[in-house]
């Protein structure tokens, strides 16, 4: 099995490297590729320095199985052709496919046999908000289809990538020092502020992020689900929170709700509120699953419910999630 990282020195690239130490991959051969500022840059893998190679328009990708690409979109445009031509299967983590009809959206706990033979050799990665939305979905839609959801988010420094948790921590130390603060990644501020605004705005008055909570959650659940989301950038360094309300076809009791997180793959159920246990992205930075928690009985609606729910978006939100892609195509036989 030889494996290639597309983007190995960003802050996804580095979660690959984690990842697939911590989860003892199947492999026999790592590749790590980036730009030319990332080539020749060494990291360790159990016990070994390999370095980053170019990325080019060659044979390098020649006996490769599987290759996980986070460069962005524009990389993966452009080099899809080389990287797949020998019969590499590229898991993208990129925009740039993930609503091309011919391209499977894959969530493992949701969908994970759209991954199987795929037609152009290419499965993308959902945005990070998407995944931790939809594993936790997925356990309710389970019980009673769901027909709408409405979603605000609180969105980590880290979405943003490493540069931008830099920037983060160095506007409370400018802050401190009575200095005025950095603001390169951001539109405003982010130290002691939450900013309204994830990627740019559209026509319609959301954000392409926002967007992408609707159109891939719908694909992803192969549904006609309708999604309502508000993405908002808050102070916190890692890991992604979202407050969910979702209406059901039936309504679906608290405990019901209970019983079927609880037997959900991929979610831990973390609601007990008299004794102040929920998620919290300061605990739960670098944890596997999705964390779920604050569930109620909409008020305003009998079919309607709300929860909170809590991921690590650079692990479950980007790396884990594509190697567990690969992990279940590898586990049935479908990459040899």
């Amino acid at each position: 099995m030889k494996i290639a990282i597309v983007g190995a020195s960003g802050a996804v690239g580095q979660e690959f490297l984690r990842v697939l130490e911590e989860r003892d991959f199947p492999m026999d051969e790592l590749l790590l590729f980036g730009s030319e500022r990332s080539a020749g840059r060494k990291y360790k893998f159990r016990g070994k320095e390999i370095a980053v190679k170019l990325l080019q328009h060659n044979d390098d990708f020649k006996g490769v199985d599987i290759a996980f690409t986070s460069a962005g979109a524009g990389t993966s445009k452009e080099f899809a052709g080389t990287i797949t031509k020998h019969g590499a299967i590229m898991i993208d983590n990129s925009s740039a496919f993930r609503m091309d009809e011919d391209v499977p959206l894959v969530v493992p706990e949701v969908n994970a046999k759209d991954a199987v033979n795929p037609p152009r050799g290419i499965i993308a990665n959902p945005n990070c908000t998407t995944i931790q939305m939809v594993v936790a979905l997925q356990a309710i839609e389970r019980v009673s289809h769901i027909k709408r959801v409405h979603v605000s988010t609180y969105q980590a420094a880290s979405g943003a990538g490493a540069s931008a948790m830099a920037e983060l921590e160095e506007q409370y130390a400018q802050l401190c020092r009575g200095e005025k603060p950095t603001v390169e990644k951001f539109a405003y501020q982010l130290a002691y502020n939450v900013i309204p605004h994830v990627d740019v705005f559209t026509d319609n008055g959301y954000t392409k992020e926002e967007m992408k909570m609707y159109n891939e959650t719908r694909k992803i659940m192969h549904s006609d689900i309708e999604v309502s989301a508000t993405c908002v950038r808050v102070p916190v360094m890692r890991a992604h929170s979202e407050s969910i309300w979702v209406e059901t076809e039936r309504p679906v009791s608290v405990a019901e709700a209970h019983k079927a997180f609880c037997s959900a793959e991929g979610v831990v159920l973390m609601d007990n509120p008299a004794e102040k246990r929920y998620p919290m992205p300061l605990f739960l930075a670098g944890e596997d699953p999705v964390y779920v928690g604050r569930i109620r009985k909409d008020l305003s609606n009998p079919h309607g419910l709300t929860f909170w729910c809590v991921s690590d978006q650079i692990k479950k939100g980007a790396a884990l999630n594509a190697v567990q892609i690969a992990e279940y195509l590898i586990r049935n036989g479908h990459v040899k």
